[in-house]
């Protein structure tokens, strides 16, 4: 009997590689989307259902028949308990196996507010008792792309890290891994870690990205206070605060750690900060001037 397997956040960055990681699986895939338009060119195979996380009704329909679930939900102060209540029907609906996307160091008690939702969440999955694994990504290397129109304006970027490493981690080896787990990879119940292959600093993205897109790139190490400063209508206040948490928790060294999990999870190494470089380089070079490897 074929598995059908439901993802949440589906025309997000990892939500959209996840639909291309499952479409060469034996699998029954459905996208639960508030914007179905959006995921037009998902591909043949791929049911696509209107609905939005917080409406029950829209949850319970796009879960009947569910075998296994991607969780996943837009970031929001609200996304734990968005999340609860998803686990909650997930459970009611007999899903045989529940994936949730969490964060790497994710603690009751973090000072850092999205850790604490994040352990919340996967606390209450605990408790519910349902078939389960958590997914605990490092910082994702695509969320660089916010700096992508700084650099390629400026070559600069900044952020309040110093030279502390960080193991980040490409959105497509997450997706690769909710794959796997998705389709039955690894025990009920594991925290896998994902990270990169190794921990980064940030002056080591920016020779990175200038290795890749041909054009100077360096890094400004900023003060909380400016760096919150620069996100001041950018997000919005409870988001850059967050922000703000992240990067401490990042300058204190506790996110430099490296696991295996993506490599023995999917069966191929982690993508290397110099794969994302290059694969993304048009991003971050300067408009109208074409990337090319610096001689």
């Amino acid at each position: 009997m074929t598995t059908t397997v439901l993802v949440t956040g589906a025309t997000g960055g990892i939500g959209g590689h996840l639909l291309t990681a499952l479409a060469g699986r034996d699998v029954t895939v459905r996208a639960l989307v508030r914007d179905p338009d959006r995921l037009a060119g998902a591909g043949v195979g791929v049911e696509v259902v209107r609905g939005d996380l917080r409406d029950p009704d829209a949850v319970a329909a796009a879960l009947h028949g569910v075998d296994a679930a991607f969780l996943n939900s837009p970031s929001a102060p609200d996304a734990a308990t968005t999340q609860i209540a998803v686990a909650d029907a997930a459970t009611t609906a007999g899903v045989n196996r529940l994936v949730l996307l969490s964060q790497f160091a994710a603690r009751a008690d973090s000072p850092v507010r999205f850790l604490r939702w994040h352990a919340a969440v996967e606390q209450h999955v605990r408790d519910l008792g349902i078939s389960h694994v958590v997914l605990r990504p490092n910082l994702f290397l695509q969320g660089l792309l916010a700096f992508a129109p700084l650099v390629a304006a400026t070559g600069r970027f900044g952020a309040p890290i110093g030279d502390a490493a960080v193991s980040a981690i490409d959105v497509r080896d997450i997706a690769d891994a909710a794959a796997a787990v998705l389709t039955g990879a690894g025990p009920d119940g594991a925290v896998h870690d994902l990270t990169g292959p190794r921990a980064v600093t940030h002056a080591e993205i920016a020779a990175a990205l200038a290795e890749a897109t041909g054009h100077p790139v360096s890094f400004d190490d900023l003060t909380p206070e400016a760096f919150a400063a620069a996100l001041d209508g950018v997000l919005p206040p409870w988001q850059a605060a967050g922000l703000v948490e992240d990067y401490a928790h990042y300058a204190r060294g506790e996110a430099a750690r490296v696991d295996d999990a993506v490599a023995v999870l999917t069966g191929h190494p982690a993508r290397t900060l110099e794969e994302f470089a290059r694969d993304h380089a048009a991003a971050f070079a300067p408009a109208g001037l074409s990337t090319q490897t610096f001689t």
